[in-house]
């Protein structure tokens, strides 16, 4: 049976307070068979409040700090309080630079502090969020737990060097989730587990390396959405544990 996520019944965002997680927020908004929709964020912006006050009873945000499991737990027992199930989870959490820390570009600049920040964010708490999820995922209707990963995180793809941490915790996160995969599909066989490569995209992430991408392959976020409903359009349970791309494409590991 495929599963058509563009209407799920009940949904979940997490990071969904700005660019591509609020995308996905607003995609799903304008689906009238979405009866509620979760979405989590570490700082509330002022596009999500907005969306917020529009849709009171079918938009519930959740303040989370995906690195504090306790803060992820307390969020998804929320959840549980209002739905028994669900049917649509898109994990748009990722980090790349932040104050003085952004990608290395050789081995001298390589330091275990930001090395400890990208794997926090973008590795370990995707996998606490599977297996805090799986009461939630674990029902007898095809369901999706999707998370954005990168190609950068390709290890047979990897010809440039460089960007150490990034794509090392992005290579994690996609052992993270194949492994899960494994697992939830002996304990949650309705559930598809799959990584998005969602291009280059033009949000704050991308902002500071956006001269060196070619022309036409910038994506605007509703782009970046649209293509990655299409690609999860098409995925069974079946597809579980697989490394798409943007064009519905699959990447080597």
């Amino acid at each position: 049976m495929t599963f058509t996520p563009v209407v799920p019944t009940h949904a979940l965002v997490v990071g969904g307070s700005r660019g591509i997680g609020l995308g996905f927020v607003r995609h799903l908004l304008q689906a009238e068979t979405v009866s509620q929709i979760f979405v989590t964020y570490r700082h509330l912006s002022e596009p999500l409040q907005r969306l917020q006050a529009q849709h009171p009873g079918r938009l519930h945000g959740l303040s989370v700090d995906v690195t504090d499991e306790d803060q992820m737990a307390a969020a998804i027992s929320e959840i549980r309080q209002r739905v028994e199930r669900l049917h649509f989870v898109i994990n748009c959490v990722g980090f790349l630079h932040e104050g003085n820390i952004s990608p290395e570009k050789s081995l001298r600049q390589i330091a275990a502090e930001p090395l400890l920040r990208y794997f926090q964010v973008n590795s370990i708490s995707a996998i606490l969020l599977a297996k805090h999820l799986l009461p939630l995922l674990s029902h007898d209707e095809p369901n999706i737990l999707a998370t954005l990963s990168a190609k950068i995180g390709s290890i047979g793809d990897n010809r440039l060097g460089g960007w150490y941490g990034y794509r090392a915790s992005k290579a994690a996160l996609n052992m993270f989730l194949k492994t899960a995969a494994i697992e939830y599909g002996r304990r949650s066989r309705q559930t598809a587990i799959v990584m998005l490569h969602p291009g280059t995209t033009d949000t704050q992430l991308s902002k500071p390396f956006q001269r060196s991408v070619p022309d036409g392959k910038l994506f605007s976020v509703d782009r970046t959405v649209t293509q990655l409903m299409a690609v999860l359009a098409t995925v069974t349970p079946a597809d579980t544990g697989s490394f798409y791309s943007w064009d519905g494409s699959r990447l080597p590991w």
